[in-house]
């Protein structure tokens, strides 16, 4: 058996190498590594795949959110509630743009924005809401879109970690992950089940004039070349990452389903433990299992990810502070607030290795070794 990985790309690139070394040697030889022809044709494909009207990509997943809340003009003190449950990405662009995060609570079975607590949260000074796709799974779309328009918010979701998946609505409309607010942003850092080969990110809207909007920011603030209309920034895909992005999105759909057979194991293998709960998927989500994310409870959490590495198993912790406890928030005054879910979940999630490649070996060697290492911290 080979050395595991939380992620194989080596594995997954050798399936399609031939078309990615191809795709890259195409571009080389084009020479345009900026805003190549092969960008603007990934993008149209995404958008086809999403069902999305434009699809800008970027940079990364940070910059996408940071040209987002850019382009829909917010200023300094306008408030953005979010969960503190979530990579620091989503509220780090909040404090380079002087915004003000609220942070709200996240529901104890699917880990996404707690929809009771919203509209508490809510003030004057609130501009938008935030909800995050964590680890696969879509938040609970259609309560957050009728609050936000019943306080006329802004929805900017992140979706940088379930590309891939959608949600379905009550009158069983489906959409994908991204496309449901006002504006979506993704990333393609290498890990994510839409990777490419260093970073990239994109941001979908179905608003004409958002989307210039969006076009501008990310472009110096223009929209002709050397008139600058507002302040912008400079994040572009590069044409080598769009000409590898083509490829994968091509699989993307295999790449999902691969994870869900992933979770299937794990979840059977894990099923009705005292210790260990398995992921919950709601009703309504397609669950893309970006990350597998366990609780643990009645065992120590650290101890368990030290043995699993004593024993070759990859683990991670995502994540092991949450966004209102990080230093770069203290002068906001919030490491006191009172999230008890969050503060619950931080000491007892634990994620295991999900990938498209795994094998059966693997999952039985991971599975078993889990389940022993709890057994022998319970005596």
């Amino acid at each position: 058996m080979q050395k595991l990985q939380m992620v194989d790309l080596k594995r997954q690139y050798a399936k399609i190498k031939d078309q990615v070394d191809a795709a890259i040697q195409q571009v080389i030889d084009d020479t345009a590594f900026i805003n190549g022809k092969p960008v603007q044709q990934f993008a149209e494909e995404l958008q086809t795949y999403l069902g999305s009207k434009h699809v800008i990509p970027c940079a990364n997943g940070t910059d996408a959110l940071q040209i987002a809340m850019m382009a829909l003009n917010f200023q300094p003190g306008d408030e953005v509630i979010t969960p503190s449950f979530t990579y620091i990405a989503t509220v780090e662009v909040m404090a380079l743009l002087k915004l003000t995060p609220v942070f709200v609570d996240v529901d104890p079975k699917s880990f996404t924005m707690d929809v009771s607590k919203i509209e508490a949260a809510i003030t004057s000074k609130t501009k938008a809401i935030v909800p995050v796709h964590l680890y696969g799974q879509s938040a609970d779309m259609e309560a957050i879109l009728a609050i936000a328009k019943k306080h006329n918010l802004y929805i900017i979701e992140d979706d940088a970690q379930a590309i891939g998946g959608h949600y379905t609505f009550a009158d069983g409309t489906k959409k994908a992950n991204g496309t449901m607010g006002t504006i979506g942003c993704t990333s393609f850092f290498p890990s994510k089940n839409l990777g490419c080969y260093g970073d990239g990110g994109a941001i979908f809207t179905d608003d004409d004039t958002i989307a210039a909007n969006l076009k501008m920011v990310a472009n110096h603030g223009q929209s002709v070349k050397y008139y600058h209309d507002v302040v912008g920034c400079n994040s572009r895909l590069d044409t080598i990452q769009a000409a590898i992005l083509r490829i994968k999105l091509r699989q993307l759909d295999t790449y999902c389903s691969a994870r869900r057979s992933v979770a299937d194991f794990y979840n059977n293998a894990f099923a009705n433990h005292e210790n260990i709960t398995t992921p919950f998927c709601a009703s309504n989500s397609y669950h893309v299992y970006h990350q597998y994310t366990l609780v643990l409870d009645g065992v120590d959490r650290n101890e368990v990810q030290k043995l699993l590495e004593e024993r070759g198993v990859p683990s991670m912790i995502y994540y092991p502070v949450p966004a209102h406890k990080q230093k770069m928030f203290a002068s906001f005054d919030v490491a006191d607030m009172e999230l008890p879910v969050t503060d619950w979940l931080t000491p007892r999630v634990i994620s295991l290795p999900i990938h498209t490649e795994m094998t059966e070996e693997e999952l039985q060697y991971i599975a078993s070794n889990f389940l022993e290492i709890i057994a022998s911290l319970k005596k």
